[in-house]
């Protein structure tokens, strides 16, 4: 399942970024485009270069704003970052979805996330994130299914043999 999920999600990046065409080549055909491309990771001369499509109302603070996004690219994006996380690694990533708490018995800990959904609602990725600074559960958290938007610097971490990703030092904004 992993791997078709894999072959899906390069199938769909190829297509997107195949259908952009490069940034020099969008500019010169509409020099008023609202789309400008970022290129994320420092990739070697002999690897091909990731772009990111950027909106201009992108915040300048974060290195990919997943927040722009439309919710199937935004979905994809997430893919990405999930597959290939370490061409993210250290980047500042801002995303919107909704609040979500996983209780791991075992070790008697709290995971929080931010759930981005595709466009149909019907799957979802996680992102986990460490709120910055100290706050209690639930007492200083939204409520779960609340939407927020979170913003840190994305990480990878192991655990029991697993890789997982999260974002560090967090900014978290309940959205009304």
């Amino acid at each position: 399942m992993k791997k078709m999920n894999l072959i899906l999600t390069l199938i769909l990046t190829a297509a997107v970024l195949s259908a952009c065409g490069t940034k020099s080549q969008a500019a010169a055909e509409n020099p008023d485009s609202a789309v400008t491309a970022e290129t994320v990771g420092n990739a070697s001369e002999s690897e091909e270069e990731t772009v990111i499509p950027r909106s201009p109302d992108a915040d300048p603070n974060a290195d990919v704003d997943l927040t722009t996004l439309t919710s199937n690219m935004v979905y994809a994006q997430v893919a990405d970052m999930m597959y290939t996380p370490e061409k993210y690694t250290g980047k500042v990533i801002k995303a919107k979805g909704l609040f979500s708490v996983y209780h791991d018995e075992a070790q008697d800990k709290n995971y929080y996330a931010v759930l981005i959904q595709d466009a149909t609602a019907c799957c979802a990725q996680g992102i986990e994130f460490i709120w910055k600074g100290d706050h209690a559960y639930p007492d200083e958290y939204p409520e779960i299914g609340k939407e927020i938007t979170v913003m840190g610097t994305f990480n990878t971490y192991e655990e029991d043999g697993a890789t997982y990703t999260q974002l560090l030092d967090a900014d978290l904004t309940v959205n009304s």
